[in-house]
C-alpha cells in the first residue's frame, strides 16, 4: 500500500508529497493497461508512454512490475536525457525498508554490475542510429524498426519464454529443459520433436531469413505503418532490380536475391544461436539482470577468424552486458569482465567455435528426448 509523507526543504515550507510503495504493491502493476517500473528506487507509471517509448513498447512491458534500472542503464547511452521523459511518468518511490532488489534478486550480483557499469566507456554517438536505418533499411531491404524491437526484447530478456521473440519457434521446435516435457505432458506434437536435431538442418539455416524473416518484416512495416522502413525497403529493391535486371533478367535476379540470402540464412543462424541455443532456455525467473544474461549467453574463443567469422558476436557476453558498446571494443573489456566474475563467482563460459556448433544440435537432440520421454510416458 503506497504511503503518503512530507519533508520541509530550508524556508520551512512543505516540498510535494511523497509517495512510498512496497514491492508487493508494485508487482501487481505488470499488466497490459497498466504497467509501472522502478528505476534507481523512483516508481514510474508507464502505461500511457510505452506505446511511445521509443525502444518499442513490448520491451518495457517485459519489466512492467519489476526494477529495471540495470536495463535502463545498460540500453540507454544519455541517461541524463532520457530523465526528461520519465520525470512526468514520477509517482513515487521504493519505500525505506524495501530492498532495492526486486523479488529477492541476488543483491551480490547488483553490486557486479555496478562494476560492470565502470567498463562501459565505449559509446556509440547518434550518428550511429542513422547509419543503422540507412545499412537495415536501403542497403539491407529491411525494417529498423523491426530489427530493434526483436532485438531489444532478446537483450531485455533473452531464452525467455514469451519475451525473447528469437525463442519464439512457432511449435516448430521444443527447447531447453522446460518446454519440452510440458509438451510431451499435454500431447503437444505438431512436429516428431525427437527428430528436430535433425530437420533442424533443413528448416532453420535455410529457411530463417529468405522465407520467416521476409514475411514478418513486411507484414510487420505495413501492419504497424512503418512507413519510412518500408520507403527504405523499396529503395533497396528499386536499386538492386535497376542494377542486376540487364544482367540476368527478372527471375535470374531474383534467384540471386534468393540464393545469396540463402547462404546469409545458414550463417546468420549459426553464428548467432552458437551462443543462446545450447544455454538455459526457460520461463521468466525474475533474474537480476547480470545472472539473466550469464544464463542466457555464452563466448565463443577469441582467434583472428572467428573475430572476423562471427563480426566480433563471439564475444556474446559482453555483447549482452554492453548492448550499446560498438563490437570491436568487446576483447578490450573481456579480461575485466572474467576477472570480476572470477572474483564474484559468477560462471562465464567460452568454448571452441567447432564444439559450439555441435552443441546447437546437442542441445536439440537432449530437447527432442525429453519431450519423447514426456510423451510417451508421463
Amino acid at each position: 500500500m503506497g504511503k503518503g509523507g512530507e519533508q520541509g526543504g530550508d524556508s520551512g515550507e512543505p516540498a510535494a508529497q511523497i509517495r512510498f510503495y512496497t514491492w508487493e504493491e508494485i508487482q501487481k502493476h505488470n499488466l497490459r493497461t497498466d504497467k509501472w517500473l522502478v528505476i534507481e528506487r523512483k516508481v514510474y507509471n508507464v502505461t500511457k508512454w510505452a506505446s511511445r517509448h521509443p525502444g518499442g513498447q513490448r520491451v518495457i512491458s517485459h519489466c512492467a512490475g519489476e526494477d529495471a534500472t540495470d536495463a535502463f542503464q545498460a540500453f540507454h547511452i544519455n541517461p541524463t536525457l532520457v530523465q526528461k521523459f520519465l520525470k512526468p511518468l514520477l509517482i513515487g518511490e521504493l519505500a525505506p525498508g524495501e530492498p532495492s532488489q526486486d523479488r529477492d534478486k541476488n543483491a551480490q550480483a547488483g553490486w557486479l554490475q555496478h562494476d560492470f557499469g565502470h567498463l562501459s566507456v565505449f559509446k556509440k554517438s547518434s550518428w550511429n542510429h542513422i547509419v543503422h536505418k540507412f545499412v537495415i533499411g536501403h542497403l539491407k531491404g529491411a525494417s529498423a524498426n523491426w530489427w530493434n524491437h526483436r532485438h531489444f526484447q532478446h537483450h531485455a530478456k533473452p531464452n525467455i519464454f514469451k519475451k525473447d521473440p528469437d525463442v519464439n519457434m512457432l511449435h516448430i521446435f521444443v527447447l531447453g529443459d522446460t518446454q519440452p516435457v510440458e509438451y510431451g505432458k499435454k500431447k503437444l506434437k505438431y512436429l516428431p520433436y525427437n527428430h528436430q536435431h535433425e530437420y533442424f538442418f533443413l528448416i532453420f539455416p535455410p529457411l530463417l531469413i529468405p522465407v520467416y524473416f521476409q514475411i514478418q518484416i513486411i507484414s510487420t512495416m505495413i501492419r504497424r505503418r512503418f512507413w519510412a522502413d518500408l520507403a527504405w525497403a523499396i529503395s533497396y529493391y528499386l536499386r538492386y532490380f535497376i542494377t542486376y535486371i540487364p544482367f540476368y533478367g527478372v527471375l535470374g535476379s531474383l534467384c540471386l536475391l534468393t540464393f545469396v540470402r540463402f547462404l546469409e540464412s545458414h550463417w546468420f543462424v549459426w553464428v548467432t544461436q552458437m551462443n543462446h541455443i545450447p544455454m538455459e532456455i526457460d520461463s521468466e525467473k525474475h533474474r537480476d539482470w547480470l545472472s539473466s544474461q550469464m544464463a542466457a549467453t555464452c563466448n565463443i574463443e577469441q582467434s583472428f577468424f572467428n573475430d572476423w567469422f562471427t563480426g566480433h558476436l563471439n564475444f556474446q557476453i559482453e555483447h549482452h552486458l554492453f548492448p550499446t558498446m560498438p563490437r570491436h571494443n568487446f576483447w578490450k573489456v573481456k579480461p575485466l569482465v572474467k576477472s570480476l566474475c572470477a572474483k564474484y563467482g559468477v560462471q562465464y563460459e567460452e568454448k571452441p567455435l567447432g564444439k559450439a556448433f555441435v552443441d546447437i544440435v546437442g542441445s536439440l537432440k537432449k530437447s527432442g528426448d525429453l519431450w519423447l520421454d514426456a510423451y510417451l510416458h508421463k
